[in-house]
């Protein structure tokens, strides 16, 4: 999600077009003069909010859903950075090129949308139908913001599959996506695909390099603090999976109580879902079987791929006492039925290791 260290007059226009509100109405939604949201919109970069209104602004887009976010990244990517014009690149394109723009960033606002319900048909159509009718150099800077995000998302999409190295992988879409924001100069854009770039080791098994990558991540100013904090959970993640269960345990309780400042209910369901999975690889059942009835009991997304995880690890811990073997098998049957509808090879295939290793002192977490 965007966020705004510091905010002009542009940063709040672009708030102002990504709400799509007209001058007094966004005026009225964060309580202020209508002259002053139309100071903003005439000097723009030249005024600043006071800090009492900064604040204002920033619990506004906290409070923004994904579609806003996006428009108003977009907004900002194309209200006139330096050197844009000296570089060849035309800021505001005119003509049937600005509609089609239009039309993109409504087809990411539905790609995001699909991401999240695991449609991953729908998802990469939308994606597809702009990234196969544009190529990055005879795009402005607008246009290169767009096909990046639309590289990234697909990243995800790749990520979420279970495709995580290989030439047509997320591996590949990310480091793509990044090097296009650095191209436009976005440094947290960047760092989030540094971010994204660590998952996909952990993914892929490099469970060190990942959480010395998560590691720094987790202190990187040009994150937003609720990834620092997932940086701290995957921190924890990589050191579990790499059998350092009680250190681990004590890293996603940190970003827990993180989680539990910023108001972010389900990273607070999750954590504790991580939570638990070390608690079982620590054999320590009893508590693993607390702390991922709270994961269960918190989870609010009816998102596929969370179902599936959570199932997992329930299925994952059970499956570790003799006297619920059975139970645990069947919710692992019922995961893996639901990752194999979805499309999500890579929890499917934790599933089957799970039960592969389920004779064994202790098997694999799933992400």
């Amino acid at each position: 999600m965007a966020t705004v260290h510091h905010w002009t007059g542009l940063e709040a226009k672009a708030l102002r077009l990504a709400l799509r509100l007209s001058v007094r109405a966004f005026a009225e939604h964060l309580g202020v003069g209508v002259r002053t949201v139309s100071k903003w919109e005439k000097l723009q970069a030249l005024t600043e909010p006071r800090p009492d209104t900064q604040a204002i602004l920033d619990t506004a887009l906290a409070r923004a859903d994904a579609a806003t976010h996006l428009r108003f990244e977009t907004f900002l990517s194309e209200a006139g950075r330096p050197g844009a014009e000296a570089s060849g690149r035309r800021v505001t394109p005119a003509g049937p090129l600005a509609w089609e723009y239009e039309s993109w960033t409504d087809d990411l606002d539905r790609a995001v949308v699909a991401l999240s319900r695991q449609d991953f048909t729908f998802a990469e159509s939308l994606i597809s139908r702009w990234t196969s009718r544009f190529t990055p150099l005879r795009l402005d800077d607008r246009g290169l913001y767009l096909f990046a995000r639309s590289t990234a998302l697909l990243g995800d999409l790749q990520r979420d599959q279970g495709s995580v190295v290989g030439p047509l992988s997320a591996q590949r879409s990310y480091v793509t996506a990044k090097s296009l924001f650095t191209q436009l100069d976005i440094p947290r854009r960047i760092a989030q695909l540094d971010l994204s770039l660590a998952v996909v080791a952990e993914m892929s098994g490099k469970l060190e390099s990942a959480a010395r990558q998560y590691e720094h991540l987790a202190v990187d100013d040009r994150l937003s603090r609720r990834d620092r904090a997932r940086s701290r959970l995957w921190v924890g993640t990589a050191l579990s999976k790499d059998g350092q269960h009680d250190y681990a345990t004590r890293v996603m309780l940190a970003a827990t109580r993180d989680f539990e400042d910023l108001a972010e209910p389900e990273d607070w369901s999750v954590a504790h879902q991580k939570i638990a999975l070390a608690h079982r690889g620590a054999g320590d059942l009893s508590s693993a079987l607390q702390f991922i009835t709270v994961a269960r009991g918190t989870s609010t997304t009816d998102a596929p791929m969370q179902k599936v995880r959570l199932d997992t690890a329930h299925g994952h811990i059970l499956l570790s006492d003799p006297a619920t073997r059975d139970d645990g098998l069947h919710v692992l049957d019922k995961a893996a039925t639901m990752a194999a509808r979805f499309g999500l090879s890579h929890q499917l295939a934790s599933i089957e290791n799970i039960k592969a290793m389920s004779t064994g002192p202790s098997g694999p977490s799933s992400r």
